[in-house]
């Protein structure tokens, strides 16, 4: 259909009251989106009234004098000075828009529709491909095997006008998607065709070729006729049958299957003329139902529908059914539209409750499953989805799908190398104020649309929260940003531009235009949710954008395009991401896993005791001097001889084995970063060197051979060692005494590792 549009900054609408009277209504455009005056015919088809604004824009109203709009809804605002006036704000609202007309006493005397349409122009499309794309999902979740819906159901049209609405939507979406009009008019086009063997009496004469039924018909048939003396045949037949009986072949479409194409209209029409008739008179439900329902009745008035006939039988198993075009698409229609007709669903009351048209929340809805089957077959997991969105009551099947409720899917993945559990979550809250290690966030409630969750498969999610081992994922639908450059500002190089960029984003959000909003609340789910790996926008836009927090996939910020087109709806970027995010699972040696485990092994338990004292800063080489993890040898020293030794070759040598006195090598030993040497009868020593590397084994012979004074032992473990700047520690001395496990007399003389932080502690006072 051809768009008739006419755009107005100022528009006179003359409404007739119910007392035939007519008073006209002045609505002026404040914004930059003007009034629109659609043709009518064109606003019958879509449902809409012809008159139209836009959301986000603001309008001024004037009414005649004596009478007002009621101004009860939000999107009205009455003038304090003249009832009479005031401004329509629809902001997020899209549909139709009914404004009831009251006289100077506050009754309802008459009524102006208006619809107000999305800021995106293809909204209308849109609309009908994702409500579409929801019943077929729907559909054929309740004719899967698994599914537990298995008894027989009636359409109850005693039902309220929601009730039935909520049904017909979902009818209205297949019987007005473009896949049945190109259906129908393929049959017409092309239909299925079959010769039909017709017998008909022809007069002998006018036989010209005889067939071996004419020629035993010849000899044997009644009601003969004398041949005359003059014929050649009259010695051996003497007479002939005055009629015989031919057979021929005639192409025809009246066929079980066309016949079978003609019932599923019928039906078709006979469920919508149902609807009609149970609709109140006023509601939206009848003028939808009508439009269906004339449009199925050009179909059964075309010419080809003449020459069909009403079905014996339906030939369900019929290859042109089940495989030829139009008729194959027919069928699945048919198949699916009681089941359709059926359904109610929870979460329509946010889509189409009274006469608007929310595509925003039917694409948060037409996003769940598009992500649900995309998820499913990038982790190759079979999560029964029926048993849990799709449930009997009554007389009524019910997608329970509903903003605001919470529906967690699970899958196990099984792949070659690590078995990992899959969750799906629509609308998992994450509680707030939750002291760690608990899951959900630590500041306030947080509700992403969708979330992602995977962890190792043999623990429950509890223990996975708790030994960081879960990383969630979230989603969040956002129909109305245009582009990228709605979330994210473009990659501005030039500094000064920068400061431009950033100062037109304070005065736009000053200004009320929160364009980066959705961005800022991914950043509050990436830092407020414990274990977040990553927080994405979807829109149906045509450009992604990922941005890794570090080096690999995940932790990340970002938007992905998910468009509701049937021939390309750019869900590639999103299944490339979410492979991408499979094979960083099964990478062992990943950053984020180590990161994970230094996280859990550093809060499992609570602080440790504080340290004010003058250490060296945390920078440079010296990053990884983190006190508590950082250990000092605390070692003895036979005398000034050896301290020499020490001090010319930056070697010491510590005994082995098993005897007293010999080194006990444990990890905090190997790993030691500093040595504090002391001797017979030191307890306060400033003597701290730093330990280059790892201890190594030496041979008695190889200690002679550095002039070692009198080796005793066959081996020693020896460090390699050097001098501490002496401004590193402000020329601190310390009591070893102090130290917890330093012992006295004899005792004293054997070494052991102690913290940095307790080191600190012992330093001696003045």
């Amino acid at each position: 259909m051809v768009t008739k549009e006419t755009h107005h900054q100022k528009l006179d609408i003359p409404v007739q009251l119910d007392n035939g009277n007519t008073i006209v209504i002045c609505i002026i455009s404040e914004s930059g989106e003007k009034i629109v005056e659609v043709d009518e015919a064109e606003a019958r088809e879509y449902g809409e009234a012809p008159i139209q604004l836009y959301e986000a824009s603001t309008y001024e109203y004037k009414v005649e004098d004596k009478y007002q709009i009621d101004n009860t809804g939000r999107i009205i605002r009455q003038s304090k000075f003249n009832p009479s006036s005031g401004r329509l704000v629809p902001n997020i609202y899209v549909g139709t828009l009914k404004l009831n007309i009251c006289d100077s006493n506050g009754s309802q005397c008459g009524c102006l529709e208006l619809e107000v349409r999305s800021i995106k122009t293809n909204y209308r499309t849109d609309y009908r491909r994702m409500l579409e794309y929801i019943t077929e999902w729907s559909t054929e979740l309740l004719m899967q095997h698994s599914s537990p819906v298995s008894q027989q159901f009636t359409i109850d049209y005693s039902a309220d006008a929601a009730t039935l609405y909520q049904r017909f939507a979902f009818i209205k979406s297949i019987l007005e998607s473009d896949e049945f009009d190109q259906a129908v008019y393929k049959i017409i086009k092309t239909p299925s065709s079959e010769w039909e063997k017709t017998n008909k009496k022809r007069d002998i004469r006018s036989i010209r070729r005889p067939t071996r039924s004419i020629i035993n018909q010849i000899s044997s048939s009644e009601k003969r006729i004398r041949l005359p003396d003059s014929h050649p045949q009259k010695r051996k037949l003497g007479s002939v049958p005055e009629k015989v009986l031919t057979s021929s072949k005639k192409e025809t479409i009246d066929t079980a299957e066309n016949r079978f194409i003609k019932h599923a209209l019928k039906s078709f029409l006979k469920i919508c003329s149902d609807f009609k008739e149970a609709a109140p008179e006023t509601h939206r439900l009848k003028m939808e139902a009508e439009n269906i329902e004339l449009n199925i009745e050009q179909y059964l008035n075309h010419d080809f529908f003449a020459e069909i006939s009403s079905p014996d039988i339906l030939p369900l198993n019929s290859p042109t059914l089940q495989r030829k075009g139009g008729y194959r698409e027919i069928l699945r229609v048919w198949l699916m539209f009681d089941l359709a007709a059926q359904l109610t669903w929870q979460g329509g009351n946010d889509v189409y409750e009274g006469r608007k048209k929310d595509v925003a929340s039917l694409y948060e809805y037409w996003v769940f499953f598009k992500l649900l089957n995309t998820i499913e077959k990038v982790f190759d997991i079979k999560t029964k989805p029926a048993e849990k969105l799709i449930e009997a009551t009554g007389s009524n099947l019910d997608l329970k799908l509903k903003q605001g409720k919470y529906f967690p899917i699970k899958g196990i993945c099984n792949t070659y190398s690590r078995k990992l559990n899959i969750q799906f979550s629509f609308n998992k809250t994450f509680t707030g104020d939750q002291d760690y290690p608990n899951s959900g966030s630590w500041t306030s409630n947080m509700r992403p649309d969708y979330t992602l969750s995977i962890w190792p498969h043999g623990i429950n999610e509890s223990q996975a929260e708790a030994e960081e081992l879960i990383v969630h994922i979230h989603f969040d639908a956002k129909y109305k940003v245009k582009d990228l450059d709605d979330l994210f500002s473009a990659n501005i190089q030039n500094s000064k531009k920068k400061n431009q960029e950033l100062d037109k984003v304070n005065q736009e959000e000053k200004e009320g235009k929160y364009k980066r909003a959705d961005l800022l609340k991914m950043h509050a789910y990436r830092d407020a949710i414990r274990r977040t790996g990553g927080a994405y926008v979807l829109y149906p836009g045509d450009k992604n954008l990922n941005k890794k927090g570090f080096h690999e996939i995940i932790p990340g910020l970002g938007a992905f395009p998910l468009r509701p087109l049937k021939s390309d709806d750019s869900s590639q970027h999103l299944k490339d991401f979410l492979k991408d995010v499979l094979s960083h699972f099964l990478n062992r040696a990943s950053q984020r896993e180590e990161i994970s485990f230094h996280k859990y092994d550093t809060y499992k338990e609570q602080p440790g005791d504080s340290l004010e004292e003058k250490i060296p800063e945390n920078f440079g080489q010296k990053r990884s001097l983190i006190p508590d993890k950082t250990n000092v040898l605390v070692a003895f020293y036979k005398g000034k001889g050896h301290l020499d030794w020490i001090k010319k070759h930056g070697l010491y040598n510590a005994r082995t084995g098993n005897n007293r006195g010999a080194l006990k090598i444990g990890t905090k030993e190997a790993g030691a970063k500093f040595l504090l040497l002391h001797t017979f009868g030191e307890t306060v020593t400033d003597k701290l060197l730093k330990i280059k590397e790892s201890p190594i084994i030496l041979s008695k012979q190889k200690l002679v051979d550095l002039n070692y004074p009198n080796p005793s032992q066959d081996y020693y473990l020896v460090f390699k060692v050097t001098q501490v700047n002496r401004n590193t520690f402000r020329e601190v001395e310390w009591d070893i005494t102090q130290l917890s496990k330093y012992s006295s007399g004899r005792g004293s003389a054997l070494p052991f590792s102690v913290s940095l932080t307790e080191l600190m502690k012992a330093k001696a006072t003045d």
